[in-house]
């Protein structure tokens, strides 16, 4: 099994959300990440949906999305020809013993700190999951207090777009 990314276009009205959830749940499938907002078209929303799972089966739940009224446009996106990136909110706990290097790490993976307390540093980061993932591996050691996590937003490279046809 391994992750797969569906971008979808669709109705930007009440109900939509639970319809395309609910089609990966009643299939059996957990969404690890899922975000929607509006396109430049107000009346439309833009969904990404992470999952893992077969091949044969995220197949299916395509064809089935496709199906619903709400649902515009729906494609899985090729991992080598799309954009990923996903922003994370990271609070560590940082005295002025190790204050400088949680900074120095910040600073390594092109993060920002966006505030600062006597025990605590928080750091906004973005980026593909890979550099967000390497990113909390060195921070672990000094105590993460709270994270959160946006949820992945990808776009397909170059002239290749979702059309509303």
């Amino acid at each position: 099994m391994k992750q797969q990314v569906v971008s979808a276009l669709v109705e930007n009205r009440a109900g939509t959300l639970s319809r395309v959830s609910g089609l990966f749940s009643r299939r059996g499938f957990n969404i690890d990440s899922l975000t929607v907002g509006e396109t430049e078209d107000r009346s439309i929303s833009r969904m990404t949906i992470a999952v893992t799972g077969e091949d044969s089966v995220l197949e299916q739940i395509i064809k089935q999305l496709g199906k619903l009224v709400d649902v515009i446009a729906v494609r899985e996106l090729d991992p080598t020809s799309c954009i990923r990136r996903e922003i994370m909110l990271i609070k560590v706990s940082a005295d002025e013993k190790n204050r400088a290097a949680v900074l120095e790490i910040a600073g390594i993976f092109r993060s920002r700190v966006i505030d600062v307390s006597p025990s605590t540093i928080t750091i906004e980061a973005t980026g593909d999951i890979e550099k967000l993932d390497g990113l909390l591996l060195l921070l672990r050691p000094y105590g993460i207090l709270e994270l959160a996590r946006t949820g992945l937003v990808a776009l397909e490279r170059g002239s290749l777009v979702l059309s509303l046809t």
